[in-house]
């Protein structure tokens, strides 16, 4: 079991430093210049919270942990989901480096209040994602059904059926403002496509395979924003 934990640990150690640097290599390549003082600040707020809550999870929730370090088209096992999966990393990509690129060649300019809004922003996203985890053990980052799963409905899951992807929606509007690009925000609309987009299909997954998930349909009318969607 010891040897379990370190390796656990070990591992998601090894995937947050890959992830930052991957990161940090893309934003400050495509602005051509280290002095981007958004970028750093950008990195500290969103790197900071990646760090903070795998520490919390590798701590408190191992089991949801080591479902989480299995991400990305790849780990997905249905083809739609991969596909999903693969139009949302583009298009994140997109955001990252769109973004940096406003900054190098000086598309837009965004004051500094907006910037320290939009790291709000992808604060106040990344503790609602982070408040989902730590009710819901089952929040997979694929779309797949455990054996003993069972239906989430209380707490955020009273509101809206979705709320880990309704947080993402707020640190993604976040991004593009907090890295200092109005242009960046043309990924957007095409990000909010594509979590509705693979939503959309986990219901399906979930209403055929879930017990109790159709019901729990019918009790939370909306998936993403109350009253509205």
């Amino acid at each position: 079991m010891e040897n379990r934990n370190k390796d656990l640990g070990r591992r998601a150690t090894e995937a947050t430093v890959k992830f930052v640097a991957v990161l940090s290599v893309m934003i400050f390549v495509a602005a051509g210049s280290l002095s981007y003082w958004q970028g750093w600040l950008f990195l500290l707020n969103f790197c900071g919270w990646i760090i903070a809550t795998t520490a919390y999870f590798l701590r408190y929730d191992r089991a949801l942990l080591e479902q989480r370090l299995h991400v990305g088209p790849g780990a997905e096992r249905q083809p739609a989901q991969k596909r999903i999966q693969l139009f949302n990393g583009v298009v994140l990509i997109a955001l990252f480096i769109g973004s940096a690129l406003d900054h190098r060649f000086g598309w837009s300019t965004v004051p500094v209040p907006m910037v320290i809004f939009g790291n709000v922003l992808v604060a106040a996203g990344f503790y609602g994602c982070f408040l989902v985890l730590r009710q819901n053990s089952f929040a997979s980052a694929t779309v797949e059904i455990r054996s003993d799963q069972r239906v989430i409905s209380s707490g955020l899951y009273s509101v809206v059926r979705h709320p880990m992807y309704a947080a993402a929606l707020v640190l993604f509007s976040g991004m593009p403002l907090s890295l200092g690009s109005y242009w960046g925000l043309l990924a957007i609309p095409p990000a909010f496509a594509g979590l509705a987009a693979r939503l959309l299909d986990e219901e399906k997954h979930l209403t055929r395979d879930l017990p109790g998930y159709a019901e729990y349909r019918r009790k939370v009318r909306y998936r993403l924003l109350s009253g509205l969607w």
